[in-house]
């Protein structure tokens, strides 16, 4: 799509939205067909807040400007103004769904960043999947 898009073969603001609905399908397909593991089904909650709050903001994925300011990343909201990049745009009194946009402020050592409350259910779902897992090889290495 972004080939697409910048050799004039897509408009931006088609390829953003299709982009965005064949990651979330392809990506909702494969956790559908690993349901039987525990921890996807909070990957796919946490995937599903995300797309939600960003198909309701047009496409973007809104960023509170105070949780920036607490992250130590202000200087990131002139250009979340400007609309710098295809994925984030700036909170404003126009966002829809802004308690599950990028809101929560994170800062572990010189790590800074915002994320989501999906961001949360992901990152969570992948760690117990992960364990999941690693329990499952452990009991069956045991068998006989």
């Amino acid at each position: 799509m972004a080939l697409g898009t910048a050799r004039g073969l897509f408009p931006p603001e088609a390829a953003g939205p299709i982009a965005k609905s064949l990651v979330v399908g392809l990506v909702g397909y494969g956790l559908w067909q690993n349901r039987h593991l525990r921890g996807l089904w909070l990957v796919g909650l946490g995937l599903a807040s995300n797309a939600l709050v960003i198909f309701a903001n047009g496409g973007h994925m809104p960023v509170d400007p105070a949780a920036l300011e607490r992250a130590g990343l202000e200087a990131l909201v002139p250009r979340l103004q400007a609309r710098y990049d295809a994925v984030h745009s700036l909170m404003d009194e126009s966002t829809r769904l802004g308690f599950l946009a990028d809101v929560i402020p994170v800062r572990i050592l010189s790590y800074a960043n915002v994320i989501s409350p999906g961001d949360v259910c992901l990152m969570l779902g992948i760690a117990l999947t992960i364990v999941e897992g690693a329990l499952r090889a452990k009991r069956g290495s045991r068998a006989p």
